[in-house]
């Protein structure tokens, strides 16, 4: 058994859930499921980013206390994944005592290294972003990035890493591929970025207490990212149980927005090196989620709320929509308009109304009693090759193909139902027989490949066509007989105003 280790960005507490964290969080989501369904043992981490500047300010404004404002709002996170039907093994906060003590362990096996000095820094920062930025990476007006708001000049004393001290040899460790970025166009990004030299970087702050205390010096904490980033080792159990670390690291399987790409492929493959453990192994680097064109945000006023669609519709509408429509890595244009025109044309007119016509007829036709599932012949060949093409696609992370290749499944059998037309032949017919155990069986195989996308249509699906549980994941002759009823459409079509 093989294992995989995923994890998504930790998601800071200082707002809702929107699309952009269900995002990620689905697509994580699917790639554990796929590997579940693979038989792979599987850990899935999620969690809440929940110390730093912002938060202190925010539970000053609403005159409460850091903690209780973030038991607040890290509830309404594992709220949504659960709508969102999201399969998290562990879901971490960084104000866990397990995190702290973590995080204590492995800074100070950096610093016990040699890599952390104390020093004097004065920079650029933005408290959005919890990060300092040069002059040079900044927009007119002095404004970050990323938020486009004005950046602050902040002063104090200050523990540095060793950033510089690593750059050649990350350099190598991309350039030979030990560790891999998907999308492989981001690598030049990265080795861009390298190629310029680093800087050392702060890691420690006096101005707020909010964080982890540095266990060498109580008047600093460490900066937010220095602890988010360490989550990973956390939940494998750096520190306090050797033996699991060792079965999940450092093969993790890391998935992020291409705006924090140089925290985790800077940072943190820095910093562990510096503690003495082998950077992670891959990085998944998603793009945005665009709405005409501009990058979803609060001040532009073009948020989607993630839980408002799946109450309208369900968690699978949303997840097929946002797993088919984007090319994972690269940025996607959204809208409600196109989602509800997809879950029409996809899910209700192909999938659902396929299932609906091939249980019909085998109740028609063939008494409800399910048909022998032909061997493979020249006939249907192109379904192995779709099926074929969609298990490549999971494996390679590109979970729009792996749905088109599903689709296309699903339209190959609609195209042999129509030449085949079994509602005009007599009952028992032979080729009819035939037609609908092609049917049924490539039914089988797309769901399969549907499953980390739509989880709960999938069960409806084996159920309606006879099947208990999804079976070997290979096109399988014969079957064992059972007895089909018709039911309820899977996805009601909908019109406008509603279903």
């Amino acid at each position: 058994m093989s294992r995989f280790y995923i994890t998504t960005p930790i998601f800071y507490v200082n707002g809702d859930p929107h699309l952009g964290t269900a995002y990620a969080a689905i697509n994580a989501d699917a790639f554990a499921r796929w590997h579940r369904l693979l038989g792979d043992e599987v850990l899935f981490l999620t969690g809440t980013d929940e110390h730093g500047l912002k938060i202190q300010q925010s539970a000053e404004e609403h005159q409460i206390s850091p903690q209780a404002w973030v038991d607040q709002t890290a509830t309404r996170f594992v709220g949504a994944w659960k709508e969102l039907a999201i399969s998290f093994d562990d879901f971490i906060r960084t104000t866990q005592d397990r995190h702290h003590q973590t995080v204590k362990k492995f800074l100070t096996a950096i610093y016990e290294n040699g890599f952390i000095e104390k020093g004097y820094y004065v920079g650029l920062y933005c408290v959005a972003c919890e990060a300092y930025y040069e002059e040079s990476e900044l927009l007119d007006g002095n404004r970050c990035p990323v938020h486009e708001r004005p950046v602050s000049e902040m002063s104090e004393e200050n523990y540095f890493f060793k950033l510089s001290a690593f750059t050649d040899r990350l350099i190598e460790l991309y350039e030979s591929g030990k560790i891999q970025v998907t999308p492989e166009f981001r690598v030049n990004e990265v080795l861009g970025f390298l190629r310029q030299g680093l800087k050392d970087i702060s890691i420690t702050r006096t101005s707020i207490t909010w964080g982890v205390q540095v266990p060498w010096d109580d008047q600093h904490v460490f900066y937010v990212w220095y602890d988010a980033l360490i989550n990973y080792l956390t939940a494998i159990g750096y520190g306090e149980d050797d033996t699991r670390f060792a079965d999940w690291w450092p093969a993790v399987h890391h998935l992020l927005g291409k705006d924090i790409i140089r925290f985790h492929a800077v940072w943190w493959p820095a910093m562990c090196l510096a503690a003495g453990i082998d950077p992670p192994s891959q990085l998944l680097v998603s793009g945005w989620l665009l709405v005409d064109g501009a990058k979803m945000s609060k001040s532009s006023h073009n948020q989607i709320d993630p839980l408002s669609v799946v109450r309208e519709l369900s968690s699978d509408a949303l997840r097929y929509y946002l797993l088919s429509a984007t090319s994972f890595g690269s940025d996607g244009d959204v809208s409600l308009e196109r989602l509800r025109a997809t879950y029409n044309a996809d899910l209700a007119n192909d999938l659902g109304n396929l299932v609906s016509r091939t249980v019909a007829l085998i109740v028609q036709k063939l008494g409800g009693r399910t048909p022998p599932v032909p061997a493979l012949d020249e006939r249907i060949e192109p379904l192995q090759a779709m099926w074929l093409e969609g298990v490549a696609a999971w494996n390679e992370f590109r979970p729009n193909a792996a749905l088109g290749a599903a689709m296309e499944m699903v339209r190959f059998s609609n195209s042999l139902l129509e030449q085949y037309e079994p509602w005009r032949q007599p009952v028992d017919d032979p080729a009819s027989a035939w037609c609908l155990g092609v049917v049924r069986e490539a039914l089988r195989l797309a769901t399969a490949l549907l499953i980390p996308a739509v989880p709960d249509a999938s069960a409806g699906v084996l159920a309606r066509l006879g099947w208990h549980e999804l079976g070997p994941l290979e096109w399988v002759a014969g079957g064992e007989v059972c007895e089909l009823a018709r039911a309820e459409p899977l996805f009601p079509r909908l019109v406008k105003g509603g279903r």
